[in-house]
């Protein structure tokens, strides 16, 4: 026993170990994260186990035998492996992470990289900036918040709509805040699915048949309890099968596409005992789903909750408007907006159920009325002249001497002028009476 290390020398021993180990692991969980202090207890048990199996035993590290030295290397290397498998690939270098993400127009010019993951996202960046360039005229009427159309935006898109579509429909749709759910109750819709439509079996039943293909009913029923079917979920656009029993029928449930606790905040408070049971049994507000969704979806409307299947929104938001319609109920203008967004996306979707909305007719436009026939052209009135005056036949004038043409005040009197004659021009120069 002289050979072994006394008993606060073997404390001091384990404790420096120890020490050395701690430093390990707080190492490998700062570099790597969880993996990485697996790792590193995977490296101190497994040399700490490999000594005390050569060594025969290592009591400073509680190990009495070369077996349990055995077990405890083969623990670390377990957890070396674990570490090794768990640790994520390393990071690529600065060089290459600051690479400018491929372009449209040099995408052809790229270097191909073996790095999966790096490609998959410069491909993933480069489709979201070329999907948002195609978009962009869109998104300029979209709130950059909530992600859908704004107040002005929607009103706009609804009074654009066919009157006969879902989205022309919203008009007829009374906006108001929402009412306290306080008083709720599902019992003050009817006790469980009823039978409204006099058929014999209830309305679980009955949309279950509807929806269902492939469907078989218990005997002695009357085909009205369902035992077996296929759904093609509608919302989540997976089929799924149906089996009766305790512990499978809630693999399918029946939805109120408008919820009771959604219809209670929005005008059902209002109605009598019959109404609402007539809303709660309604096949056009009542659809076969996954359960699991439904569960989920709990009673949000639009602007909280729609199907992850987006092939299936249109549809959805349209029966919610065609239910809203037909039992006068409202909605928020968060709501409103929500289903307009939808529907901008395909604004001849139409109300199912064939349910029809006062939509107010659009004011026609007057017609213009017709230009007035241009006046004619009168014609030309020919030229107004001043009229000439009358021609008197000139008087002979003549004077008898200078003295008389002076008399006149005609003198000097030229050739050419009344009066003129030779008898006054006495030198012949053509001026008489000078």
């Amino acid at each position: 026993m002289a050979d072994q290390p006394r008993p606060a020398s073997r404390w001091m021993i384990f404790g420096i170990v120890a020490g050395v180990a701690l430093v390990f692991q707080v190492a490998g969980l700062v570099s790597l994260g969880l993996p990485g202090g697996l790792l590193m207890l995977g490296l101190t048990l497994f040399l700490v186990g490999i000594g005390a199996a050569i060594a025969g035993r290592a009591r400073w590290a509680f190990i009495a035998s070369r077996k349990v030295g055995g077990v405890v290397a083969a623990v670390g290397l377990i957890g070396l492996v674990a570490g090794t498998v768990a640790a994520p690939p390393p990071a690529p270098s600065s060089a290459s992470s600051e690479q400018p993400l491929p372009t449209p127009t040099t995408r052809a010019a790229a270097t191909p990289t073996t790095d999966e993951a790096a490609l998959a996202a410069a491909e993933a960046a480069l489709a979201e900036q070329e999907t948002r360039e195609r978009a962009q005229p869109v998104d300029a009427l979209v709130d950059a918040t909530t992600g859908l159309l704004g107040d002005g935006a929607s009103a706009d898109a609804v009074a654009r709509a066919g009157r006969t579509t879902a989205l022309a429909a919203l008009a007829a749709v009374e906006v108001k805040g929402r009412a306290p759910r306080t008083g709720y109750d599902r019992d003050l819709f009817g006790s469980g699915w009823q039978d409204t439509d006099r058929n014999g079996c209830d309305t679980r039943n009955d949309v279950l048949a509807r929806d269902l293909r492939g469907e078989t009913f218990k005997p002695g029923t009357r085909d009205c309890v369902v035992l077996t079917g296929s759904l093609a979920d509608p919302y989540s656009g997976t089929t799924m099968p149906f089996l009766r029993g305790q512990a499978t029928s809630g693999d399918i449930q029946i939805d109120h596409v408008v919820a009771l606790s959604d219809a209670w905040q929005k005008g059902a408070q209002g109605w009598n005992a019959g109404k609402r049971a007539a809303f709660a049994n309604d096949p056009l507000n009542l659809l076969a789903v996954d359960g699991g969704l439904n569960m989920g979806k709990g009673d949000g409307d639009a602007a909280t909750w729609l199907p992850p299947n987006r092939g299936y929104r249109c549809a959805y938001v349209a029966r919610q408007v065609a239910v809203k319609v037909s039992y006068g109920l409202w909605m928020t203008q968060a709501e409103k907006n929500a289903i307009a967004t939808v529907l901008s996306a395909c604004p001849g979707e139409p109300l199912p159920g064939g349910v029809v909305a006062g939509v107010p007719a659009p004011k026609p436009v007057p017609a213009p009325k017709p230009a007035p026939p241009p006046a004619p052209v009168p014609a030309p009135l020919p030229p107004v002249t001043a009229p000439l005056p009358p021609v008197t036949a000139p008087t002979a004038t003549s004077y008898e001497n200078c003295d008389a043409a002076r008399a006149a005040g005609a003198a000097p009197v030229h050739r050419g002028d009344p009066g003129y004659g030779s008898h006054l021009d006495r030198d012949g120069d053509g001026i008489g009476c000078e």
